[in-house]
This record gives structure tokens, sequence and C-alpha cells, in this order.
């Protein structure tokens, strides 16, 4: 319940800050007497689609180090911990990143990395996992989310979502401007009912067509960073180990801002929405690949 609180009152803000943005640069005052004003209504477009990704991007660490209660291992004097900061160390060398935070977090089998720069990024490790595997194999998943790093997989689903969210705020105040004065044959001045309750109806169908392109690309980033985690170890076998693993597993709940940088994912009815693929077909790729 804290987890919906926070992204419900996180996403208000985003939109606050946004509201205030687009009003201080002019960009919402694209509906004119004279029609849509399609240059104003691309800068707002842009700094609605743009600025909440860019924004979810930047907070991205600090919420999930909230969120999951993540505590910080570096320099820590347990064996364990010293263990997969090393592991982490090692791979970041030789992905040439710069060195993670190092998290480990209470839950289910789970792992995820976020951050939005590859050399300040944060890998965290759960609980869970660390019960769940044998050390190669969480060496294997530690590897997966070094490569997401490495990959700045983060900011390219950004940018992604950033132009998907652009688009969608773009056509639908369009298609509603013209639903509203040549279908509805609106005549007043200002945009009438057909208008707003077109975009609204519309901002929902879009962005669900959005969310499946950005789940679609998700998937193809865990497929490269399956492949990168084989070439961090240097060989195939324990990332296919620990996808196996953790096909009997149920992978624990993340945080909604790092949840597509994680290891595992839900899949089901909704697999055009899933952003990751489904455990035996990463496992295939894997085998199959050079």
């Amino acid at each position: 319940m804290k987890r919906v609180a926070l992204f419900i009152v996180t996403n208000l803000a985003v939109m606050l800050v946004l509201g205030v943005v687009a009003s201080l640069l002019g960009v919402n005052r694209y509906l004119t007497a004279n029609g849509l004003n399609l240059g104003m209504l691309l800068g707002f477009s842009l700094v609605m689609g743009f600025g909440g990704a860019i924004i979810s991007l930047l907070m991205s660490k600090p919420m999930a180090k909230w969120s999951t209660k993540a505590a910080i291992i570096n320099g820590s004097n347990d064996p364990t911990h010293r263990w997969i900061v090393g592991t982490v160390e090692r791979f970041a060398q030789k992905a040439g990143i710069g060195m993670p935070e190092v998290a480990i977090y209470d839950g289910a089998p789970n792992a995820f990395a976020t951050g939005a720069f590859k050399n300040s990024a944060l890998v965290a490790v759960s609980t869970g996992l660390l019960q769940s595997m044998t050390k190669e194999e969480v060496e294997a998943v530690i590897g997966h989310e070094v490569a997401h790093v490495a990959n700045g997989d983060m900011v390219t689903m950004t940018l992604i979502q950033g132009v998907m969210n652009t688009f969608v705020v773009f056509l639908s105040r369009v298609i509603g401007y013209f639903i509203d004065r040549v279908v509805l044959r609106n005549q007043n001045e200002g945009p009438g009912i057909g208008y707003h309750v077109s975009t609204i109806v519309l901002d929902l169908l879009l962005g669900v067509l959005a969310a499946v392109i950005v789940a679609w690309f998700s998937r193809q980033r865990e497929y490269r960073a399956d492949a990168g985690a084989a070439q961090l170890m240097g060989r195939k076998q324990p990332m296919i180990n620990a996808l196996a693993r953790l096909g009997g597993l149920n992978p624990g709940e993340l945080p909604r801002a790092v949840e597509a940088m994680g290891i595992s994912g839900k899949g089901g009815v909704m697999a055009l929405l899933s952003t990751h693929p489904p455990i035996e077909d990463r496992i295939r790729a894997l085998q199959q690949s050079a």
C-alpha cells in the first residue's frame, strides 16, 4: 500500500512540476481562437513526454533505495557482502564503467540495476536471491545487471518512453480537436466537450499502445543483458543455470521505476505489456547465441 501511495504522490508531483514548466515556457497555450497551434502543441508534448520520463530516471536511484529499504554494502566487512561487492567491481571494470553502489534488500528472489548515469549506478540483489541460488548463479545475475548499466539501458528506455509519451500527448490532442470541430461540428470559440472527452479516451488508448511498444523494447534489452552476463562470466552456462533456477521461483515485486531492469518479471496473459520475455525464450536465445 505504501508503494502505491508513493507512486501516486510522485506522479502527481511530477505532473505539477511539468505543468508549471509548460506554463512558464508558454507552450500550454496551444489552443487558440484560430485553432490548434501545432508548434506550441509539439513543445507542450515534448515537455510533458520527456519531462516525466527524465524526472523518473533522475529519481529512480533514491526512490529504489527508499522503496526497497536497500542497504548499501560498499565497504562492509561481512564476507558475503565483500564477495558481492567484489563481483560487481570485477564486472564493472571488465565492462568499462564506474563502480556502482551495491545494495542488498529483503525480499523474494530478484535483483535490479538503476541510475541515471553509467558511472554512478546502483546494483541491488535480494536476500531471497542469495538464499535460492549458488554463488556462480548469483554472479551471473549480477553480471546481467552490470550489463544493463554498461549497455545504458536505463537511459535508452527513458528516451523510448519519452518519445512514446510525446506522440501520445500530441496525437490525442490533434485527433481530439478534429473530432470536436469536424465530426461533432463544434462552432464555439473554445474546445467543446467532444475535445475533452476524446483527449482523455485517446490518452488512455494510445497510452496502452505506447506501453506495448516500450515493453517490446524492454524485452529486447533483456536478451542483450543475458548475453552481456555470459560475456562477463566468460561462458554461457552460469547464466543459463541462473535463468533455469529463476523459472522455478516466484520473482519478487520491484518498484515500478526499476521493474524493467530487474532480472525477472511477470509474464502471463499480459505478455504484450511484460518487460521481460519468458524464461524459456531467454534460455533458448542464450543457447543459440554465438
